[in-house]
């Protein structure tokens, strides 16, 4: 499932440069993770990086977005072409 930023986020700026999908951005009034790009890392690094970064814990899984692992690493495969 992919990851969602809540309204807690600090705007701290620490988790879009660690994304390797590109699918961090920011929003309005806080960053946003696009769903279509998120793979919760799979396929790059064993966990997600911008959880392991975020210095207040506001990035949860998505409930909206309900994705096994084998499905991540087919979004994996379809965004890096490989």
């Amino acid at each position: 499932m992919a990851l969602k930023i809540t309204t807690d986020c600090i705007n701290c700026d620490v988790c879009e440069p660690v994304c390797p999908n590109e699918a961090i951005s920011a929003g309005d009034d806080i960053y946003v993770i696009n769903p279509d790009l998120c793979t919760e890392c799979v396929g790059h690094y064993d966990t997600p990086q911008c959880v392991d970064i975020c210095p207040v814990d506001c990035i949860p899984k998505d409930p909206d977005y309900d994705e096994s692992e084998d499905e991540l690493l087919a979004k994996y495969h379809k965004i890096t072409n490989s």
